[in-house]
């Protein structure tokens, strides 16, 4: 009841790329915050909302490391991020970063008559990693809240007057 507010929450501290970069290549993803974090989502995705594979992200403390399984080609990337920080909320962002490499010209998809893959959208940020989900003690929580609840509906069950019956 007398708790004191809040003063802070939790935020990213640096990232590579950072935010508007402009890089020769990527080979890794790496984001910092001022805590602890848990269960994050990271997607790689060019200007057109095309996803671009990478790894599963790896928290080490307040770090979050995602390998980028492919060369990039040159022009404008995001890396949209989303994490569950120490207090629990979950801390989203977008850091974008541009790829200008001399040995690799910006490429344009090629002419054919096979179908075009399709294109995740950026809002797939509902994908959850091997981490992802709910942690195990919601669960366990969940259910004792579930049992309290029918052990009380019981007692009332059991305790009521017995002229009042259900009609």
């Amino acid at each position: 009841m007398f708790a004191a507010p809040a003063l802070a929450h939790d935020t990213l501290r640096s990232s590579t790329p950072v935010s508007n970069a402009v890089v020769s290549g990527l080979d890794l993803v790496e984001l910092e915050f001022n805590n602890n974090v848990r269960y994050p989502v990271v997607l790689l995705h060019d200007a057109a909302g095309q996803r671009f594979p990478s790894g599963t992200p790896r928290v080490r403390g307040a770090k979050v490391f995602v390998d980028v399984d492919e060369p990039l080609p040159s022009g404008s990337y995001t890396v949209v991020w989303r994490v569950v920080s120490a207090d629990g909320r979950p801390l989203e962002g977008e850091i974008p970063f541009t790829v200008r490499s001399s040995t690799a010209p910006l490429q344009t998809a090629p002419v054919s008559s096979a179908p075009a893959p399709s294109r995740t959208p950026v809002s797939a940020m509902a994908e959850t990693d091997e981490q992802g989900g709910l942690p195990g003690w919601t669960w366990v929580a969940m259910a004792g809240v579930a049992l309290a609840g029918a052990g009380a509906l019981l007692m009332w069950w059991r305790r009521r007057p017995a002229h009042r019956k259900w009609s």
